[in-house]
């Protein structure tokens, strides 16, 4: 398949966005789960946190020692007090975050079980579901370094789709600010079948692009290689393509490049590719490599996947840095297997 925009693919060669202050925009929800894991239907017990893509990114992002903003609206209720508290106790810049008398903070409910957590929400209505356009003529949009947006966002509502496509309209050479962009495709909240236009469309007008082979299947064809992601996706600078438990690949200017994933026993994978993706913005903000960039979204992944919340923490400092600096082949021995069990748990847990 090739891509049908009408603009030659952009020169990609060096590039990365410039360092400054990130702005993630989205929603995010309080989030309710079995204490301990379990079906939620013989649960005696649900754990309260927050869940958002957003702000996810967000977190790690101040984990990782970058200044970022999350930006969006929460009702005037306990759950809003309870969201803006946890996302700003991880380091993020909620000032701009909106309070909204009428609409409610959305809410999900997390049903773990063997073939994987379903997800609930309660979300229609919610306040973030008001966000528009306007957003993007206002601090901390007018001086952020990059934007953040993911294919959650055009699915809440009219407005919200408005206000990713604005964000998006202005050709990349003449946009003040690098932006990146999740596909996260959340097939429950596409009531109107316009996913895989829509979506395809605003990813390949973003400078960085983050999709799962699985999700790119899903929506464009199940016979989509990673390979064939980028002649679908052809004008973002960076494309990262994941490619499950296994490994993910970057299209860059310098090339192509391929880091496997690493081992670890999975207690709970929503937020893992949020983490990820805060991870590899995060090096590349930091002037890594590709490669590097990707090797820190795959340490950054391990903290999500190793807790029930979608925020959990990041080893220490020196453990990243040796991790980082590891030669490939080491770095491949921690690697998981290519096809993981059918339980989706690893049965070796990353040494040290």
């Amino acid at each position: 398949m090739t891509g049908t925009g009408t603009e030659p693919p952009r020169a990609r060669n060096s590039w990365r966005p410039s360092t400054g202050r990130v702005v993630c925009i989205g929603e995010t929800m309080a989030a309710l789960a079995p204490d301990p894991p379990g079906p939620l239907e013989s649960a005696g017990r649900l754990s309260l946190s927050v869940a958002g893509a957003e702000s996810n990114v967000a977190m790690y992002l101040a984990d990782h020692g970058i200044p970022v903003a999350w930006l969006s609206a929460l009702g005037d209720d306990a759950l809003g007090i309870r969201v803006r508290a946890a996302v700003s106790a991880a380091g993020v810049d909620v000032s701009y975050v909106r309070t909204d008398a009428h609409h409610p903070t959305g809410l999900l409910m997390k049903d773990p079980g063997p073939a994987g957590t379903r997800v609930h929400y309660y979300r229609a209505g919610s306040a973030a579901s008001t966000l528009g356009p306007e957003l993007l003529d206002h601090e901390p949009v007018r001086s952020a370094a990059l934007l953040h947006f993911t294919g959650i966002t055009p699915a809440l509502s009219p407005s919200c789709r408005e206000l990713v496509t604005k964000a998006l309209a202005t050709p990349a050479d003449a946009r003040p600010h690098a932006v990146s962009f999740d596909v996260n495709h959340r097939p429950a909240l596409w009531s109107d079948g316009d996913a895989a236009t829509v979506l395809r469309r605003l990813a390949d007008r973003a400078d960085i692009v983050f999709v799962g082979l699985d999700e790119a299947q899903g929506l464009w064809g199940t016979d989509l290689t990673v390979s064939g992601l980028r002649r679908l996706l052809p004008h973002p600078r960076i494309l990262v393509v994941k490619d499950g438990a296994r490994a993910t690949t970057a299209f860059t200017g310098s090339g192509v490049h391929t880091v496997p994933a690493l081992r670890t026993t999975v207690v709970e994978p929503v937020g893992a590719g949020d983490a990820f993706a805060a991870g590899f913005l995060a090096g590349l903000l930091r002037g890594l490599a590709p490669t590097q960039a990707l090797r820190l979204g795959h340490i950054t992944a391990l903290s999500a996947l190793q807790v029930t919340a979608d925020h959990g923490p990041l080893p220490d400092s020196q453990r990243i840095g040796h991790l980082l600096a590891l030669p490939a082949r080491e770095w491949e021995t921690l690697g998981r297997a290519a096809s993981p069990d059918e339980t989706g748990v690893h049965d070796r847990t990353l040494p040290g």
